[in-house]
């Protein structure tokens, strides 16, 4: 029954996954076909997801189709650009050379419509999330550090763990995670090797120190034949330098491991473990390094839902691969989300500027960022099911939308053909010149266009594959096991 109840649980959020995916597809071509109506252009296609229609049905002239690959979808507007070579003729219909030309107004509108309604779409669900609220986790909101790794920059520079950063590279930090004023962004993106941070650290005051990054980003050695050699090459992501801090988050109960001491003292996610046998603990790493005894019982007191619970647990050596005693808690890396209700204007301004900055790091030759960090369809789609895996997961998945909407509309009007700002290029450029461009460039740039862009999302898609599957093989669990008690082996 467990079983019967993941898989159907693993299909809900699947379909709820496919569905706000191609929400934010149909409702941009819906911009094109509306403004495509009100203009009078031919329009001889409107198909939700692509590949070969799987139903198909003409009505008032237009062939409405649904495809039979559930991803996406498109408006065909022969007269906009000839794409008969990538998305099909339908039957009966005239070439494109052979319709009347429309005018270069004709086509700016046509084209602008559809980031248009993408940010529209963008706005009504930063409404949304305005009006249900929006969850930000420690580790985002934070700027405290929780750790510092041994021998890394930061832990040669001095930085030590409870530093709150306030400055980094001479701009002020106000989050840990993200892209607007965050300590890791403003790390990941700088080009300089060397970092001035300043931080006030409790009982010292400000104190500022430069961290010394790496010449080069230190990339994890693969070992294994030459599958695994080739599936790495193909399909990792550049390194990145950092320095070696992680954000401070309480102890937050990710999962419970089964026949664990935590499970048998009653622990649930979601729980913040407070006190160890009276000892207050503020991190994972505090729970982590206290003096565990196997077999030795101790006193928890957690907080659940705001009210303060005590337990007795006895942690034990895990039967599997155990070595030292445990009581069987993986933690919530986030820590504890609160909601906050945010602007608005105030979402769709930092999603611009989000993706701004994201571009401007790309094309920045000493930035870490490169276009290998950048996600496609499905690096989009497994983060939209991550997202859904949270308790606040649909409400997570609205912000995002937001972003990721405010995104489709600025890289849809980027100055590329087959994209929609190459078509308000071109409209303007035979604006201003007073002649149409050749029907046949047109045809060939558009393909040859279409066929670059299929190739970058081939190289996204690998690496977003990479994500989920790093050495070609599927992901590994941990592989500490609790046994039942009864069955431990004497």
């Amino acid at each position: 029954m467990e079983v019967l109840l993941s898989i159907l649980r693993f299909i809900g959020v699947l379909f709820l996954v496919v569905m706000m995916f191609n929400l934010m597809i149909i409702v941009h071509e819906w911009g094109h076909f509306l403004a495509g109506r009100w203009r009078g252009l031919y329009i001889d296609r409107f198909q939700i997801w692509f590949g070969k229609p799987i139903w198909k049905k003409t009505y008032n002239g237009v062939q409405y189709g649904l495809g039979s690959i559930p991803a996406g979808g498109f408006v065909s507007l022969p007269q906009m650009a000839p794409m008969e070579g990538i998305e099909g003729k339908v039957e009966g219909d005239a070439p494109a050379k052979q319709l009347p030309p429309i005018t270069p107004l004709d086509k700016i509108i046509v084209a602008f419509a559809g980031p248009l309604f993408s940010f529209l779409l963008a706005v009504v669900f930063a409404v949304i999330v305005w009006a249900v609220k929006k969850p930000v986790t420690e580790a985002v909101g934070t700027t405290t550090i929780g750790s510092v790794i041994e021998d890394s920059p930061a832990a040669k520079a001095g930085l030590k763990s409870g530093d709150q950063i306030t400055y980094v590279d001479g701009q002020k930090v106000v989050r840990f995670q993200g892209m607007d004023k965050s300590i890791m962004w403003t790390i990941i993106s700088s080009p300089n090797q060397n970092i001035e941070v300043d931080f006030i650290r409790p009982g010292s005051g400000e104190m500022s120190v430069v961290v010394e990054r790496p010449a080069e980003a230190e990339e994890e050695k693969v070992e294994g034949g030459w599958f695994k050699q080739t599936w790495a090459y193909l399909t990792r992501r550049p390194a990145l330098r950092t320095i070696g801090i992680t954000p401070h988050v309480s102890p937050v109960v990710g999962k419970v491991l089964p026949n664990s001491p935590a499970e048998t003292a009653g622990l649930h996610t979601g729980d913040i473990i407070r006190r160890i046998n009276g000892t207050e603990v503020s991190s994972p790493e505090q729970v982590a390094t206290f003096p565990w005894v196997a077999d030795q019982e101790v006193t928890l007191v957690y907080e659940r839902k705001g009210a303060s619970v005590e337990t007795k647990v006895t942690p034990r050596v895990p039967e599997v691969d155990g070595t030292k005693p445990r009581i069987g808690v993986i933690w919530d890396q986030e820590g504890i989300r609160t909601l906050v209700r945010e602007n608005p204007i105030t979402q769709v301004v930092n999603s611009f500027t989000a993706i701004v900055k994201t571009l401007q790091a790309v094309f920045t030759p000493k930035s870490d960022v490169k276009a290998g960090h950048l996600s496609g369809p499905v690096g989009i789609m497994g983060l939209y099911y991550d997202l859904f895996q949270h308790s606040e997961g649909w409400r997570l998945a609205l912000w995002f939308s937001v972003l990721l909407n405010v995104n489709l509309a600025i890289l849809n009007l980027l100055p590329f053909p087959v994209l929609d700002g190459g078509h308000i290029v071109m409209a303007s450029v035979e604006w201003v010149s007073r002649r149409p461009i050749p029907f046949k460039f047109l045809e060939i740039v558009q393909t040859a266009f279409v066929l670059l862009l299929l190739g970058f999302m081939a190289f996204v898609t690998l690496k977003d594959v990479g994500d989920r599957v790093p050495d070609g093989d599927a992901p590994a669990g941990p592989t500490e096991q609790f046994l039942p008690l009864q069955k431990k082996p004497q």
